[in-house]
Formats: C-alpha cells, sequence, structure tokens
C-alpha cells in the first residue's frame, strides 16, 4: 500500500482560507481533522454527525469519518482525496489544513535518588497521600495490567471526579481495570487511515499493550510499591513508581507503525474531559510551527483545563537544535543518570582492561577463558561466502551481513547505528557467535546503555572501541578477548550526568523559550514489563521479566509526570505553569561529587541547553517559595509577539486574538517564564541590549523579603530592578525587570555563540533560581 501523508483541517464559520500545496499524485487519499467553531449554534449543526454529513455530502459520498472530537477543539477527522480536500477548503468555514506529523517513542532506584524516601513521615509522598487523588493519563503503547506495579489493592475508592471508562477490546476485557488503573481507551483510526488495519496477530486491538513501552512509562510515573524486583538478576530492590497511589488512565495512541497526530489529538480530547490532571505523552520526533503540530494544540486545550503535560525532550543528542515538543505551555523533559550502573568489562588479550556496561543474566563466558575476537569492518567478514555482506554492513552486524564461518566461535565487535543494539548480538549469536562487544562511533561519544542481550556482551564508548580496533588490527597474534560481567554497582559518581542521547537545545522554534525545561533520570530504569515480550525486544527472545531496564528521555518524562501530580496533590490550586516553575526553579546543576554536571558524550561540563533549569529535586519543589505562574491569555500574547497570525493563534487556542496590545507591551522573551533566553543578531551593531519582564507569586512565608543575586556572564552587564521583592501575604505578586546589555563579539558568518548565568531570589529560606542564556548570532550575510 502507498504510504498516504495526513491532513488536519480545522474549521471555523468565518475566517480566511489558507492556500494548500498538494502532491503531484492527485490520487492519494489524505487525512483531513476538520474543526467546528465552539460557539455553532446547535439549531444550526446539533450533532457532530450533522455537521459533518452536511459539509461532505457534496464533496465525497465515501468519506469515512475517523474521529470527533468535544473537548480540546471541535469537530471530527475524515480521509478525502487532495480534489475533495481542495472542494472542502473551498468552503466558506474553512481556514486551515494541517499537514499531519507521525510521531515515534522515545525510548528502582530513581526515587532515593530522587529524595522521596518512604520512611519520612513529613517527606511529600506521605503529605500528599502518595498521590492517591490524583489521575495521570499516559499516552503510549497501552498497559499490561495484570502486573503487581498496577495493583489496585488497599487504594480508596475512583475519585468521584473521574468521568472516564474502560473500554474493552481485544485480550482486554473491562475488568482489566481496578482502582489503579480507572481508565483505558485505544485510538487507531489515524494509524490505520495511512497504514491499513492492525495486523491483529502482532498487536492487540485493545489497550493491552504488545510493545512494553506503555507499561514501562506507567509504572515510572505511578507504579504501587513491589518488592523483590529486578532485571535478570540485576537493580534489586523495591520497585516504585513517583507517585505510588496515583491513580492511572491509559491513553493507547502509538502502534508498530508510529504514533499519528489525529490519533494523539483523540486522547487529548477525552482526557481532558474524562477528569485527567496530567498527561504523560513520551512521544515525540517533530518539530513544526505550533500551529501545525498537533501535540501542541491538545495541549493548549489541557492546559486551559488546568491539566499538566509533560513530555519527552526527545533521543537525538548529543547534538544541538535536537529538542522536540517545545511549545512553552509543555513541561519539556531531558535525561539524566543515576547513581547506579551495570559495569561489564572487557579484557583483552594483551592485558588491557576495557570499561563497559551490560545487564545479561544468561550462561556466561567459561570465567579465564580468552575467545577470539573480530570486527567486521577490519575487512575480515567482507564479501565473504555464507551470507558475509560488505565490509560497511558487517561492521553494523546488519541483518545477513556476518560469514558464521568467520563469526562462529567468535567474541564479535560491531559498530553502533542503522539496527537495534541487541539486534546486533542476536545477529552474532544467530551466525555462531559467542559474544558481543557493541561499540560506539565517534557521534555517540562516551554514552552508554545497558541493554538485555541475548548473548553475553557488552557497551563500550567510542574511545574504547577505537582501543579494540586498533588492538585487533595490530595483534600480531590472533586477537582474543572475554567479557567479565560484574553485576549491579551502586554509588556511582559523578551522577547525574546529562545522558548521551538526550535532546538539546537550543530551541529551534522559538529560541527565547529555553528547552529542555529540566531533566530527570532516564538512564537504565527499572520499571515493569509486559509478559509475552523478551526484555531484549527481538522477536526471537523467550525470555520473560515483570521488569525491564530501559533508557531515553521516554523514561525521564513520567517521573517528572509524578512528581507533577505528587505536587499538584500538595497544592489542588497551583496551575500546571505553577508546577512546573517549582521543579524549574529548584532544580540542581551540580552532581554527588559538587562539581559541574557533565555532559556524558565528552565528560566536560554541560550547559543550559543540555539540561535547561537543571536536575528535578522534588522535595524543594513541594516549597519553592515564588512561583512564575503563566495564563492561557500569556501564551496568546507570547504567540502574537512570535509573529503568529490571528487566524494561527485561532488554531491553538480556539480564540480569537487580538495582538495590538501584546506587541505594544514587548517581545516573545516577555512570557513570564521561569527562564531566561536573549538572542541577539549582530548585523554590523556594535551594542546591543534587551529586557524581560517578570511576575513572581509568593508561595512561601506570608511576610518575606526577597533579595536577587545576578551570577554574572562575562563580557556583559545584567541588571534587576528591584533588586528587593518584599511580600506581605502568600498569593502576592510583585515585578521586576531584567536588564541585559552586551557588546557584539567577533564571529564567523553563519556562527554563534552562547554564555550563560544565573538570577536568584532568596529570603534566606528559599533559593529561586532562573538560568539566563545569552545568544550571539552572526548572520550570513
Amino acid at each position: 500500500m502507498a504510504a498516504f501523508s495526513t491532513f488536519l483541517v480545522f474549521l471555523l464559520l468565518v475566517g480566511t482560507l489558507t492556500q494548500l500545496v498538494f502532491s503531484s499524485d492527485q490520487e492519494k487519499k489524505k487525512t483531513f481533522i476538520v474543526q467546528v467553531h465552539h460557539q455553532t449554534k446547535p439549531s444550526i449543526f446539533p450533532t457532530h454527525r450533522h455537521w459533518y454529513d452536511s459539509s461532505l455530502s457534496s464533496i465525497s459520498s465515501t468519506a469515512s469519518v475517523i474521529h470527533t472530537y468535544d473537548t480540546v477543539f471541535h469537530g471530527f477527522s475524515v480521509k478525502l482525496s487532495p480534489p475533495e480536500a481542495q472542494k472542502l477548503q473551498a468552503l466558506s468555514h474553512v481556514i486551515t489544513l494541517i499537514p499531519e506529523q507521525v510521531r515515534q517513542l522515545h525510548t528502582t532506584r530513581s526515587p532515593q535518588f530522587l529524595g522521596l524516601n518512604t520512611a519520612d513521615r513529613a517527606g511529600l509522598l506521605h503529605e500528599t497521600d502518595f498521590g492517591s487523588d490524583l489521575v495521570i493519563g499516559v499516552f503510549d503503547t497501552g498497559i499490561w495490567p495484570e502486573r503487581q506495579s498496577f495493583s489496585g489493592r488497599d487504594l480508596g475508592p475512583v475519585p468521584a471526579k473521574w468521568k472516564g471508562e474502560c473500554v474493552a477490546g481485544k485480550s482486554f476485557p473491562a475488568t482489566s481495570c481496578n482502582r489503579k488503573i480507572i481508565g483505558a481507551r485505544y485510538f487507531s483510526g489515524g494509524y490505520e487511515a495511512t497504514s491499513g488495519k492492525l495486523n491483529e496477530t502482532v498487536e492487540f486491538r485493545s489497550a493491552r499493550d504488545s510493545d512494553g513501552h506503555g507499561t514501562h512509562t506507567a509504572s515510572i510515573a505511578a507504579g504501587r510499591y513491589v518488592s523483590s524486583a529486578s532485571t535478570l538478576g540485576y537493580a534489586k530492590g523495591v520497585a516504585a513508581g513517583m507517585a505510588p497511589k496515583a491513580r492511572l488512565a491509559v491513553y493507547k495512541v502509538c502502534w508498530l507503525g508510529g504514533c499519528f497526530g489525529s490519533d494523539i489529538l483523540a486522547a487529548f480530547d477525552a482526557a481532558v474531559a474524562d477528569g485527567v490532571d496530567v498527561v504523560s505523552l513520551s512521544v515525540g520526533g517533530v518539530v513544526v510551527p505550533y500551529h501545525l503540530d498537533e501535540i501542541a494544540i491538545g495541549a493548549f486545550g489541557a492546559i486551559s483545563a488546568g491539566v499538566f503535560v509533560s513530555s519527552s525532550a526527545g533521543n537525538n543528542g548529543p547534538g544541538g537544535l535536537t529538542v522536540t515538543n517545545i511549545a512553552p505551555w509543555v513541561t519539556t523533559v531531558g535525561a539524566g543518570t543515576l547513581d547506579r550502573d551495570f559495569p561489564a568489562s572487557v579484557k583483552l588479550g594483551n592485558g588491557k582492561i576495557v570499561p563497559g556496561i551490560s545487564i545479561y543474566g544468561g550462561p556466561g563466558l567459561t570465567p579465564g577463558r580468552m575467545y577470539p575476537i573480530a570486527y567486521g569492518g577490519s575487512g575480515q567478514f567482507g564479501g565473504g561466502g555464507g551470507g558475509g555482506g560488505n565490509g560497511y554492513s558487517s561492521s553494523l552486524c546488519l541483518e545477513g551481513s556476518l560469514d558464521p564461518e568467520t563469526v562462529k566461535g567468535k567474541i564479535v565487535v560491531c559498530d553502533r547505528g542503522i539496527n537495534g543494539r541487541a539486534a546486533k548480538g542476536e545477529e552474532v549469536r544467530k551466525n555462531g557467535g559467542v559474544g558481543m562487544i557493541l561499540a560506539n562511533g565517534v557521534f555517540d561519544g562516551e554514552g552508554l546503555v545497558a541493554d538485555c542481550h541475548v548473548l553475553p556482551a557488552t557497551a563500550v564508548g567510542a574511545t574504547a572501541g577505537e582501543i579494540i580496533r586498533r588492538y585487533i588490527e595490530n595483534s600480531r597474534s590472533p586477537a582474543t578477548a572475554t567479557i567479565v560481567f560484574k553485576g549491579t554497582r551502586l554509588g556511582v559518581k559523578p551522577a547525574p550526568v546529562v545522558a548521551s542521547f538526550s535532546a538539546r537545545g537550543p530551541n529551534p522554534v522559538s529560541p527565547e523559550i529555553l528547552k529542555p525545561d529540566v531533566i530527570a533520570p532516564g538512564l537504565n530504569i527499572l520499571a515493569a514489563w509486559p509478559d509475552h515480550v523478551g526484555p531484549s525486544g527481538v522477536p526471537s527472545d523467550g525470555r520473560r521479566t515483570e521488569f525491564n531496564i530501559l533508557s531515553g528521555t521516554s523514561m525521564a518524562c513520567p517521573h517528572v509526570s509524578g512528581l507533577a501530580a505528587l505536587l499538584k496533590a500538595a497544592h489542588p490550586d497551583w496551575s500546571p505553569a505553577a508546577i512546573r516553575s517549582a521543579l524549574m526553579t529548584t532544580a540542581y546543576t551540580v552532581d554527588n561529587k559538587g562539581d559541574p554536571m557533565l555532559d556524558e558524550s565528552t565528560g566536560n561540563v554541560s550547559s543550559v541547553f543540555d539540561y535547561g533549569s537543571g536536575h528535578v529535586h522534588p522535595v524543594k519543589a513541594m516549597n519553592p517559595g515564588l512561583v512564575y505562574d503563566i495564563s492561557p491569555s500569556d501564551y496568546v500574547n507570547f504567540l502574537c509577539n512570535s509573529n503568529y497570525t490571528s487566524n494561527s493563534i485561532h488554531v491553538i487556542t480556539r480564540k480569537s486574538a487580538d495582538c495590538r496590545g501584546a506587541k505594544r507591551a514587548g517581545h516573545a522573551g516577555n512570557l513570564n517564564y521561569p527562564s531566561f533566553s536573549a538572542v541577539f543578531q549582530q548585523y554590523g551593531k556594535k551594542r546591543m541590549s534587551t529586557h524581560f519582564i517578570r511576575s513572581v507569586t509568593n508561595v512561601g512565608d506570608p511576610n518575606s523579603v526577597y533579595k536577587v543575586t545576578i551570577k554574572p556572564i562575562p563580557g556583559m552587564v545584567v541588571t534587576v530592578k528591584p533588586d528587593t521583592l518584599s511580600f506581605r501575604k502568600i498569593g502576592q505578586k510583585l515585578n521586576f525587570l531584567v536588564r541585559v546589555q552586551t557588546r557584539a563579539v567577533k564571529l564567523t558568518p553563519g556562527s554563534s555563540s552562547m554564555k550563560s548565568g544565573s538570577i536568584v531570589w532568596s529570603d534566606g529560606k528559599h533559593s529561586v533560581t532562573s538560568p539566563l542564556v545569552v545568544t550571539m548570532q552572526q548572520p550570513l550575510d
């Protein structure tokens, strides 16, 4: 079947038409989401069915409606040919068509590492009753409800506010829900409109998880306490989510072919109507303007209803400009390491020991024995018979690239990239190899991810990989090696470190908004896992485990989702922006050695583009002192000052926007965000300056005086007025102004430089910290 591109259509009763550019292939069907003005009179369009029937009757007799939407916006989705869509666009109430994007998943010790001590009777967990009245909506691949992490045992009744339901489906009866999993829905219409019918031999047409990702993320956010948890004997201990008593509502939006925007939007629509408090979305990969971004549109509707939205930053680090889910009303989470790892060293025949990391619980290599070692990129496998491929393919251990005659009985070095890490080991095992060394390339740097390999295997960094390859190439006698597995190591220093894969800023759409916002644990995280999926994810892996260890910003995001639920339980009157502010202004940027946090990929000091405001500190976030609050109308002003048209703003917010007042008031950087980002285009100017206006709300002590401390930026003058804020009561708001003055620096055309400092308000008890980043850009001309 040809791949269909997908579009979203937004309709209003009045509006200016936006021109469409269709592909040259006029026969391809496309999917559209049709938005109806929310003030449409029932007497004219009493039901959605009446609305779409009347709209489509003159356009297509075969149009098939996919979803209807009632909450975060109003309308339906439908599949049409481009000529039919052009007719639809010609109707007076159509304002724009948006290309739908296909997104991908961003794939236990973290409670202790974050300071959530269950024995502390005055701590965040006990004060909020472990989040028992809060509902976290998880948008992912579904859930495996039988896991102990999702037990409803000893939980109170379902919160009275809950309006959702448990939708039955394949292998998921309504009885799969309990007092823990209080809602379950699945959305496949958008996926099937593009990719064809689900293959129900490998996927469940229900909320049941056939992948494992959704089960894992749900238990990180809100898994119950489970003792004696481990993965293949690694990471033994008590498993628990961030908010162990919070309720879960499952919205399955991701399938083998990806996560489609119209389905994600339908999940937002349902989740807000159902009554979730938090949405956790470990999905991304597309960066487009906000009015073309279904996640941004759905999330705006959610935060307008008071729902906190947490999303993953993406796994395309360590390069810059890789961060996704960057709308300022979404809390964007990058990944850091824990103080726990799983060492598995390589011992070479020349006596050199090379560090690595692995999770392998099967029969090991014979202790004390050295095995022959081979590397496909050295030409040993190239062009050989028996299935051997070219040197590039065999260096990556791609399927069908290895020669069994060359591999048999050897440890094989496989370069990282193209195919899955565990899949490389399966290819080695299938061809008779006894072990694998997975070696990073230069781009991957020194960042390592522990995998549940199907044979004795370990991952090594770029430097170690080069040492091993050089040894194989230069060894006068046959090269040999073995792998020594050392189990679980705790108390690792330094930690946290910014994970190599974690996506980095600057923000590619709104450089005035620093993204990611924060980082949280995302490397080698233990959490629940389905019954029918092996821990490696390789189809031939017949092992079964109740818990698995995965890495990704997908794992970092639900940490923040669970923490947001705890903070909302402790402070029911806080808005989503206030919760994010508390997490950001109390975050830290030093490791457990007291040194500046490092970047795993290079071993150098990391920057604000890597971690945003820093690593979350939930105990401090519970009592931040001051918060930077933001209302939906503030975001409208931000969009105005970001030069979005009134029609584009209407698509996002469902409300008309008058931008005249907003543009008089300032610029996009004046959004009341808890971080500050100034971007200067030099254009031959010698001196440049800008200002930020901010408002802070007192949520600490009634009578308190905060004084400002400025961590200076070399070569710049930063002033804050006033430098003292005196509060008389809780809830009081006070304003201040930050001015940044700088001089041009020498840069080559098209290049930029970044420097950072911070602004800290302190009353002696609270320290409210905001990063300040200044970017100088030299235009090409």
